[in-house]
């Protein structure tokens, strides 16, 4: 696990600086003649799906899965995790996570997950594949003729890079006076992998924006989980900022048929937790699965195999799954918050 409590202390002094799956799947899509046939999903644990390995994360242990599908299969979550609902918008199979390609080849045919948790941009601590490096596996596929040109251009490639980078620079020796300046490099190497997914032939692009990190429960537990970390929120606004900045340039290239699209995760997690019994949320900051203390995490087990985690009773009213990562209904709730959005329609047509 990585050092959370020092990666917030930074990133509010940085701010202080610088800056003054309802348990019931029921997401529902939309046919047009545009709809993609194929997803392509690269990223971090928020839309992993099964390729992080199991010695590597607590994904793999219980009481992940617990919602869905009733053991733990990789998914950072009780249950359904983004990919998941966005697939299901789409009217698509979930894709096949990349390390499970060789054992059920026939699900290819709807695209396919090389999201790998704990992953970022740049390298981390995980040992697994980079977005780029993602890519590459993808581009591969492409050489060896799994996909072809039709198969890309009615496909949707989503990238969901949810902060990994950050932890990562802040809690090995990154300088404050340099986060600006990384915050950039960041933005610039994203906006080199949205370019290369479009020039391998893949219709549109999505990727999307930071969640809020002051509201993630590691950010307000030093409030008892009674309100977000605002210094901490300035990082994810002004890393937003900037990555909107460089898309809505890539897109000036073709007003009439933009191929690049951000989905709010920012505006639509804080929607959720600012009104949350419209979506039967209890506690909303608090995470539903945790350690009994700081040096453990949900799933931790001592030498005696004795559970050190608690787990709420009732995951199906929990934002939070864990101190990082939303539960199923958390999930679930944000899609119905971004299915108002101008963004996901564009998606369609």
């Amino acid at each position: 696990m990585y050092s959370y409590n020092k990666l917030f202390t930074l990133l509010s002094l940085f701010a202080i600086l610088y800056l003054s799956g309802q348990s019931g799947f029921q997401v529902e899509g939309h046919k047009t003649k545009h709809a993609p046939k194929k997803l392509f999903v690269f990223g971090d644990s928020y839309c992993d799906t099964g390729n992080i390995k199991k010695d590597l994360a607590s994904s793999w242990k219980s009481p992940y899965g617990v919602t869905f599908p009733g053991k733990p299969v990789g998914r950072f979550s009780d249950g359904r995790v983004f990919t998941d609902f966005f697939a299901k918008y789409l009217k698509l199979q979930s894709p096949l996570p990349f390390n499970l390609r060789k054992l059920a080849p026939q699900h290819l045919k709807y695209g396919i997950n090389f999201a790998f948790g704990g992953t970022g941009a740049f390298d981390t601590s995980t040992r697994g594949p980079n977005l780029t490096t993602q890519i590459d596996s993808f581009e591969k596929l492409i050489k060896y003729k799994l996909y072809g040109v039709s198969d890309l251009k009615n496909s949707v490639a989503l990238v969901s890079v949810a902060g990994n980078d950050y932890t990562y620079y802040l809690t090995t020796n990154g300088s404050i006076q340099g986060v600006p300046s990384f915050i950039v490099s960041l933005v610039n190497q994203t906006t080199k992998d949205l370019i290369r997914l479009k020039k391998l032939g893949v219709k549109k692009v999505v990727v999307d924006g930071l969640q809020p990190f002051g509201c993630l429960p590691i950010a307000t537990a030093a409030s008892s989980f009674q309100k977000c970390n605002d210094t901490a929120n300035a990082i994810s606004n002004l890393h937003n900022t900037l990555l909107t900045q460089s898309v809505a340039k890539l897109n000036q290239q073709n007003k009439d048929h933009p191929s690049f699209i951000i989905l709010n995760l920012y505006d639509t997690f804080l929607s959720v937790l600012n009104k949350p019994k419209k979506h039967n949320i209890e506690n909303p900051l608090k995470p539903c699965c945790a350690g009994v203390s700081s040096e453990y995490y949900c799933g931790s087990v001592d030498k005696n195999n004795v559970k050190k985690y608690t787990v709420c009773a009732n995951p199906k009213k929990a934002f939070f799954w864990d101190i990082v990562h939303p539960s199923q209904a958390g999930w679930h709730a944000v899609f119905e918050e971004m299915k108002s959005t101008k963004a996901l329609h564009q998606i369609l047509h």
